[in-house]
């Protein structure tokens, strides 16, 4: 059937129109011609019977002729009927000279009395075809045979037959061309949407489909539409993406080609001092480390599948406690640009993956000290599995509200600040990954509040919480320091 799939899809629904429309139409001449064929056939048996009853039981043949082998066949009403009588020997007398046919056993049985009648069709000398019926007579041993030519029969139905041929071949021409045309303008949308399709292809610009009506061809180009735009936006993050990588990428490479030249001419030079040294140093290994968490961001984002998580039972308020000490290394050290980190965490138990949620976490902290004023105040609240991490920032554009955690986003405004915009859609991937959530909003006292939700359940009495801890895995069960001080104020409250 590979050739069939090799033609057009037009003629390939007129091919298949034409032989629906064909089987149909063969089915339904075949009946027709079966039933007028059946018809015929029995009113020709039952006036050949009934005439043949009638002659035998009525005496017809003695008393028009006074001897029953001297009848015309026109005695009986029809120029083609032939009479014939027949004794149990095998002996045929008629009362003309038409072609002969032979005897079969059946009729032997009718005139020994052994059976009442028989009809079939006998083929003459000739070659003309025959309705013999068969009947006893009222003489012991000898029957009345009645043969009557079927060829006018036979001519009428062949002539049905030519004429349902006839009909039957004008309505699979007429079929055909009716499948052409329905298949021409049905499927005109189709052509216009392959056109479209090439044009889209050749040309790269992902334009729009027009669609009319509400069918399955308009459902199609809406289809196509969807995906037109998801492609326009994936295009777009990918240009994206290279703008800010390349970007990002540059920055730290020249800078460390600018120390490593100056290391290489210093040495040559004589040397630097001490301080200065360990000053580039420092320089050289924060601008690789840096490089480093780029790369690493881009590797994770561009996964098709992020690695399988490793599930422990572990207290969400630990995992905040060493993110803060993360983030609290790379804040800034001098008193004037210091920050300050309020916070208050309830605990929180949780299934997850501790590095993960970890990282989620500093790079929420990261974003909340990347936008905060020098000194500024970060304030992180942990209560019934819900993380909140408000800045004191100019906050998030109304604008840049539903594009925040999207990979490779970046706001104009960030796009000279360091980072490589990936930390947020980084977020994003661990919540959704925990069954949990990620939104973005307004501080009420000003800035940025970015909300973390892991589903899990809080423990207020220590029984219960010796209890988990047993179960657990010691170094995941450990509650942080802040975490018992809240523990501790609970259990003393009423």
């Amino acid at each position: 059937m590979g050739w069939h799939y090799r033609r057009s899809l037009a003629s390939r629904v007129t091919l298949l129109a034409t032989i629906a429309v064909g089987l149909s139409l063969a089915f339904v001449a075949l009946g027709a011609y079966a039933t007028v064929r059946m018809q015929m056939q029995s009113r020709f048996d039952e006036s050949l019977t009934e005439r043949a009853q009638k002659v035998v039981e009525g005496g017809a043949l003695d008393r028009i002729t006074g001897t029953r082998y001297e009848v015309p066949s026109w005695a009986l009403g029809a120029a083609d009927v032939r009479i014939i009588f027949i004794n149990t020997l095998g002996q045929a007398r008629s009362a003309d000279s038409g072609p002969g046919f032979e005897l079969s056993r059946a009729e032997l049985a009718v005139a020994a009395g052994s059976r009442e009648q028989m009809i079939r069709t006998v083929i003459a000398d000739n070659g003309t075809h025959f309705r013999v019926v068969t009947v006893p007579t009222s003489t012991p041993g000898e029957a009345l045979m009645l043969a009557q030519s079927q060829e006018p029969q036979l001519k009428v139905l062949r002539q049905l037959g030519l004429v349902m041929f006839l009909f039957g071949a004008a309505g699979v021409v007429a079929s055909a061309l009716a499948g052409w045309g329905v298949a021409r303008n049905g499927l005109r949308p189709v052509r216009r949407l392959t056109t479209n399709v090439e044009e889209i292809a050749r040309t790269g610009e992902p334009a729009p489909l027009a669609i009319e009506g509400a069918d399955e061809i308009a459902r199609l180009g809406r289809a196509f539409n969807q995906m037109l735009e998801a492609l326009d936006a994936s295009r777009e993050r990918q240009r994206r993406l290279v703008a800010d990588a390349s970007h990002e990428l540059r920055t730290p490479l020249t800078s460390l080609r600018t120390n490593l030249d100056l290391l290489a001419q210093a040495d040559h030079a004589g040397g630097l001092a001490p301080q200065a040294r360990a000053e580039l140093l420092a320089d050289v290994r924060a601008q690789i480390e840096e490089l480093t968490t780029l790369v690493g961001d881009l590797m994770e984002l561009a996964r098709d599948e992020p690695p399988a998580l490793s599930l422990e039972q572990l207290e969400l308020g630990e995992v905040v406690d060493r993110a803060l000490a993360r983030v609290r290394r790379r804040a800034p050290a001098s008193p004037e640009e210091a920050l300050r980190f309020d916070v208050d965490l309830e605990p929180w138990w949780v299934e997850g993956d501790s590095g993960a949620l970890e990282r989620a976490v500093a790079n929420l902290l990261d974003n909340a000290v990347k936008w905060s004023p020098p000194g500024g105040t970060v304030t992180v609240r942990l209560s019934d599995g819900r993380l909140t991490v408000d800045d004191q920032g100019p906050g998030i554009d109304a604008d840049d509200l539903p594009h925040v955690f999207e990979r490779f986003y970046r706001a104009d405004e960030s796009r000279s600040m360091p980072g490589s915009g990936l930390g947020l859609a980084i977020v994003r991937q661990v919540a959704e990954r925990h069954g949990g959530s990620v939104t973005a909003g307004a501080a009420p006292d000003g800035g940025a509040r970015l909300a973390l939700v892991v589903p899990g359940q809080a423990w207020q009495d220590g029984a219960e919480l010796a209890e988990v801890m047993e179960r657990t895995p010691r170094a995941a069960a450990q509650p942080s320091t802040a975490t018992r001080r809240t523990l501790l104020t609970r259990r003393s409250g009423p």
